[in-house]
């Protein structure tokens, strides 16, 4: 493991959206300044029943702070203001739909005990 792999977390986050993960930490350079790590992880499960993770990480020093900042603010705001803020996906929609006819089928069982005596 690379020196700089052992290097202690300063401070830490994590953001869990799923199947991902998203930590944030922050490291010390060589120099005893600080960076950013930001690493995406996400659970891979095979047809056994094993799993495996996958790792993306980006590291950010502070002089690109507000340059990344600034980028990532006008490309979310873009998304927003395109799209709106409503999920839109192929799982989403299957996970609506899937609650929606959970829905009409208690609506009509709620129905079906109805007496008409009682009118």
């Amino acid at each position: 493991m690379s020196e700089r792999a052992e290097q202690e977390e300063i401070f830490s986050q994590v953001l869990r959206a799923g199947r991902r993960t998203y930590f944030f930490d922050v490291r010390a350079t060589k120099a005893d300044d600080y960076y950013l790590t930001v690493t995406e992880s996400k659970k891979f499960t095979h047809d056994d029943g094993s799993f495996h993770y996958q790792k993306h990480k980006i590291y950010l020093y502070k002089e690109d702070f507000n340059d990344f900042k600034d980028m990532l603010n006008k490309a979310t705001e873009y998304i927003i203001s395109q799209k709106g803020s409503e999920v839109i996906s192929e799982r989403h929609q299957k996970d609506y739909k899937k609650n929606e006819e959970v829905l009409v089928e208690q609506t009509a069982e709620s129905f079906t005990d109805v007496s008409f005596d009682d009118i």
